[in-house]
């Protein structure tokens, strides 16, 4: 499984979404749980499409796989060469 370099513009939640979820009847942490939950539907979009199945069929042990190997990039070829920006 080879991990594409995300793009420097790439975001997990747009400036829209954050503003959408900034106006919805909701308290502080239940918008930040709403961010989380849209962030982290768009990662399991990514690493479903790298493994070429649905996001309901990954498994854990998969997903597990991917931040391993997400995390070995970053740590032997630097920030910049994983997808995972932090």
């Amino acid at each position: 499984m080879d991990l594409p370099s995300q793009q420097p513009s790439t975001q997990f939640l747009t400036l829209e979404e954050s503003a959408k979820v900034d106006a919805a009847l909701l308290s502080s942490p239940e918008k930040f749980l709403t961010r989380l939950t849209i962030s982290s539907h768009k990662l399991l979009q990514q690493i479903a499409q790298e493994y070429n199945v649905t996001i309901e069929d990954l498994t854990t042990q998969q997903i597990i796989s991917w931040f391993e190997k997400d995390s070995k990039i970053r740590r032997e070829q630097g920030i910049e060469a994983s997808f995972l920006k932090w």
